[in-house]
């Protein structure tokens, strides 16, 4: 069934739902979720968090609206990452520790019992999958992102990026993608892309509107917050599969089981679906959390 669930979604790429532009100060008041016992009862016994009485959460430290980005006291962390660690806290009768990581830092990090969770937008793969163990929480796909005015009017397979400079970020599943559809174009002798790897929304952005980049390609829902939120950018196609992004945890620390179980509460209980309505995520909701689904194999 988990086989058959992500292969659904694969070929399910939708379109962002973002209907109308978001204001992310209008979501700075945290949404709280009752305590669950059943996920508190399936934390194991004798189980140590970083810090007793928190849930620590590695998220990331770059401005990545909708997911990260801070506040307008310009400290605090919001987002939807920020909104989904808080539910799973609360879920469990934490308080809640958010730290500020990079990309490049989480594995290790977690691995390391340095954070108890990582909320990073992080995609199940096989791979993955012999280090961490995961709990579902959205369905998310890729997308190119170009200038409104560029004369670049699809990217949707292999050869739509040929000689193209395309800005993406080093390790992530949309390098896999484009670096996997460079090889098949320079077998057919088609020009090589040039990846420009950037880390820095902000530096992303105004690499590709000044002209030294012709694409972006990065989370589906970062790239609809950018269409929403501005007139200078558009989207003109999406990565070839949607994956499931999960809550990480270290493989085999039996902390899966109650993540899950505090992410189905919310479901239940309506906190999931406003923290995705209010980040316009809708289109990335799932119906219910799973552990270790098939993930993306390359």
């Amino acid at each position: 069934m988990k086989r058959i669930l992500l292969a659904a979604l694969l070929l399910g790429a939708g379109q962002p739902a973002l209907a109308e532009p978001l204001d992310a100060t209008k979501n700075e008041t945290p949404v709280d979720a009752p305590t669950n016992p059943e996920a508190i009862s399936k934390i194991p016994q004798g189980f140590h968090f970083v810090e007793p009485g928190y849930l620590t959460v590695a998220t990331a430290s770059t401005n990545s609206p909708p997911l990260g980005l801070l506040a307008s006291d310009n400290k605090t962390r919001i987002g939807s990452d920020a909104d989904f660690a808080r539910l799973l806290a609360d879920s469990l009768g934490l308080k809640l520790r958010l730290v500020p990581a990079s990309w490049e830092g989480w594995p290790l990090g977690v691995t390391a019992g340095r954070y108890d969770i990582a909320l990073f937008n992080i995609a199940v793969t096989e791979e993955r999958k012999k280090t961490f163990d995961f709990a579902t929480y959205r369905a998310d796909g890729h997308a190119f992102l170009v200038k409104a005015n560029s004369a670049i009017s699809a990217i949707n397979k292999a050869e739509d990026i040929a000689g193209l400079r395309i800005i993406v970020g080093s390790g992530t599943n949309q390098e896999r993608i484009l670096l996997g559809w460079d090889k098949q174009n320079r077998a057919k002798g088609l020009k090589p892309v040039t990846p420009v790897y950037l880390t820095d929304e902000a530096a992303a952005t105004l690499t590709l509107l000044s002209g030294r980049a012709d694409a972006l390609f990065g989370p589906q829902s970062m790239a609809a917050w950018k269409v929403a939120s501005r007139s200078d950018m558009k989207i003109v196609g999406y990565g070839p599969v949607r994956s499931w992004v999960a809550v990480t945890t270290k493989k085999g620390n039996g902390l899966a089981a109650a993540l899950q179980t505090a992410l189905n509460g919310t479901m239940k209980g309506g906190q999931y679906q406003q923290v995705l309505t209010r980040w316009g995520e809708q289109n990335e909701a799932i119906e219910t959390s799973q552990v270790n689904p098939a993930g993306i194999v390359y």
